[in-house]
C-alpha cells in the first residue's frame, strides 16, 4: 500500500523531456516510496507531462515547470537528466537546502577535473562537491552511495564493461590488464532525444557503424574505474557502435587469461561474485544473452565464454541503455541513499517480444 506523500521521498527531475527523463517519470510514477514533486523544462513550461508523453496519462499529473519556478529546494532528491554542466551549476544551492543530487550526466563521474575539462570542454564549477561525490555503480560502490549526498550516475557503456570485468580484477589479477578489448553496441536512444542527422530514421535504420574510435567520452570514465579495481593502470581498447534498434546495449569484452589462472572455473567465479546482486544475472554456461531479454528492465545479463578452452575469455553483457544504463540505475542509487531496499520500484519484468 502506498504511503501518504508526507512520508514519501519528494522527487524533482531537472530536464524531463529527454529519453532518460521520461524513463525516470515512468519508473518513479510506480515507485511506492516516491512522490513526484517537480519536473522542469524551460521550453515546455506549463505543458502537462502526459500531453508530451501519453504513456503517462493517468500516472503523472504534473505539468512542466520552468527551472526558475520549480522550487527544487523543497525536494528531498533531485535527478538531473540534463546535458553536462547543468547539475554542477546548481549543486551548491541544492545541497545547502539539504537536497540530495543524482546526476545522470558526467559532472560527478570523473574525479580528475583535468580529465573532465579535456573531454567535456568546460571548467568544473564545484570541485569541492565533486570530491565528496560517489560513483553510482551500486555493485561496485554500495557503501559509499548509501552515505552520499551527491551521486554521479555511471554512463551506459561503462556499466556493462565494468560489471563484465569486475570479477576478474582485484588484489589478484586473473587477466592481462594491459590488453583488454571492449566491443560495444548501443541502440539509437543512447544518442539522446534531439534532432540530429545521424539519428534520423533513414540514416540509422538498416545501418551499422562504429564511432568514437579515436576517443569516446566514456573511455576515461571506464579507465578510471578499472584502474581502481585493478590497483594499476589498465590498457583498454574501447570501440562503440550504433545499432539500428531503439533501445538496448550489448558489450563483448575480450581478455587474455594469465598463466596462473588457466585452471580457474570462470563460470563459478562470476556466479559467486554476483550471487547476491538482484540486478545482475550470470547466465548458465554456454548462454548467448540477447538485448530483448532485458528491454525495459533494470537487469544486466552476463555470459562467460572460453572458446576452445584457450587463454581468451569472452564476456557478453546486455542491458537496457535507458534503464540499468541510466534511469533505473539512478533510482537504485536513490533507494540506497534513502535506506530503502535497492529493488524498490525496480522489479519490472523485461518486455518480450
Amino acid at each position: 500500500m502506498t504511503q501518504p506523500n508526507a512520508e514519501r521521498i519528494k522527487v524533482g527531475i531537472v530536464g524531463g523531456t529527454g529519453y532518460t527523463g521520461v524513463e525516470l517519470l515512468r519508473m518513479l510514477a510506480q515507485h511506492p516510496q516516491a512522490a513526484l514533486t517537480a519536473i522542469t523544462s524551460r521550453k515546455e513550461e506549463g505543458m502537462p507531462v502526459a500531453e508530451m508523453f501519453p504513456n503517462l496519462r493517468g500516472h503523472v499529473d504534473l505539468a512542466f515547470s520552468s527551472p526558475d519556478n520549480a522550487r527544487l529546494t523543497d525536494c528531498d532528491v533531485v535527478f538531473f537528466a540534463t546535458p553536462h554542466g547543468v547539475a554542477m551549476s546548481q549543486a551548491k544551492e541544492l545541497l545547502a537546502a539539504g537536497v540530495r543530487i543524482i546526476d545522470l550526466a558526467a559532472d560527478f563521474r570523473l574525479q580528475d577535473t583535468r580529465v573532465f575539462e579535456h573531454w567535456y570542454k568546460m571548467p568544473h564549477a564545484c570541485p569541492d562537491v565533486l570530491a565528496e561525490s560517489a560513483y553510482g555503480l551500486v555493485e561496485l560502490n554500495r557503501s559509499a552511495i548509501a552515505r552520499a549526498r551527491v551521486v554521479g550516475n555511471p554512463g551506459c557503456y561503462p556499466t556493462t564493461i565494468l560489471l563484465g570485468l569486475a570479477p576478474l580484477l582485484g588484489p589478484v589479477h586473473l587477466i592481462d590488464t594491459s590488453d583488454i578489448i571492449a566491443d560495444a553496441k548501443s541502440g539509437v536512444t543512447g544518442a539522446g532525444r534531439k534532432a540530429e542527422v545521424a539519428t534520423l530514421f533513414s540514416e540509422a535504420s538498416d545501418n551499422f557503424k562504429a564511432y568514437g574510435v579515436e576517443g569516446h567520452r566514456h573511455h576515461p570514465e571506464i579507465n578510471a574505474q578499472l584502474n581502481l579495481l585493478a590497483g594499476t593502470t589498465v590498457g583498454l581498447t574501447f570501440v562503440p557502435h550504433l545499432v539500428p534498434m531503439v533501445r538496448g546495449m550489448f558489450s563483448t569484452i575480450y581478455a587474455r587469461i594469465l598463466p596462473q589462472a588457466r585452471d580457474l572455473d570462470f563460470q563459478a567465479l562470476f556466479e559467486a561474485r554476483y550471487e547476491i546482486e538482484p540486478f545482475v544475472d550470470v547466465m548458465p554456461a554456454g548462454s548467448l544473452p540477447e538485448t530483448r531479454s532485458v528491454r525495459a528492465s533494470n537487469m544486466v545479463r552476463i555470459a562467460v565464454h572460453r572458446p576452445a578452452h584457450g587463454d581468451r575469455l569472452v564476456i557478453l553483457v546486455v542491458q537496457d541503455n535507458l534503464v540499468k544504463g541510466a534511469a533505473g540505475q539512478a533510482i537504485q542509487n536513490m533507494n540506497l541513499m534513502f535506506g530503502l531496499p535497492e529493488t524498490t520500484g525496480l522489479n519490472q519484468v523485461a518486455i518480450l517480444p
